[in-house]
């Protein structure tokens, strides 16, 4: 019950921002993903270095 609640009001949340705000939403949206995908690309790169170290 709880879980559908936060969903709910996260959805209502992004829906009003989106409203809003788009080009600010847009933006947020843009930077997060650079950031996930810069984390993800240097997780990744540590771990071949890693395993490199071993051979």
């Amino acid at each position: 019950m709880l879980k559908k609640a936060l969903l709910v009001l996260v959805v209502v949340f992004l829906g009003f921002w989106m409203f809003t705000d788009p080009h600010g939403l847009a933006n947020a949206t843009k930077s997060t993903a650079h950031e996930i995908w810069t984390l993800s690309s240097d997780t990744f790169t540590a771990l071949i270095k890693f395993f490199r170290s071993f051979s």
